[in-house]
């Protein structure tokens, strides 16, 4: 009988598409890796803590650059936080991080939860490609490109 009651998913088949294909065109053109992580709420206090335990949990501190990043969304708790390995965040900052953050979250109270994420992806993919450009043959794909999603 419970099974009758299906969870209706966060994303369309087209709009987890588009976010998979906004990390993939992003990380074409750079060495540096994008993942998202959405779960329905924290079990942390911190929102920053809870992304660094995550990124650390998915092994993305294992890049040959230290050039990944972590876009982290508790959705139900209405939290979001970017978590950059110490190559990147060498580079640009908590600042940056900060704006992006900002920036996503005033288009996720438009409700547009997917656009605000693809815009993120595009505009920390151009940091890292301006940053980490593309290795030619010796780059490689080092992480996944699909959403994991939590609890």
């Amino acid at each position: 009988m419970f099974g009758l009651f299906k969870k209706k998913p966060l994303f369309s088949d087209a709009e987890n598409a588009r976010i998979v294909e906004a990390i993939k065109s992003s990380e074409q053109l750079t060495s540096g890796e994008i993942r998202i992580y959405i779960e329905s709420k924290n079990p942390l206090v911190s929102t920053i803590d809870r992304a660094s335990e995550i990124f650390f949990n998915l092994k993305m501190q294992e890049t040959q650059q230290r050039n990944a990043v972590l876009l982290y969304l508790a959705y139900k708790d209405k939290e979001v936080a970017i978590f950059g390995d110490e190559g990147i965040h060498q580079q640009v900052g908590t600042a940056f991080w900060n704006d992006q953050v900002k920036q996503m979250v005033a288009l996720f109270k438009e409700n547009n939860l997917t656009e605000g994420i693809v815009k993120c992806i595009t505009e920390v993919g151009n940091v890292l490609i301006e940053k980490f450009p593309h290795q030619g043959n010796m780059d490689k794909n080092e992480l996944p490109d699909e959403i994991v999603f939590g609890k």
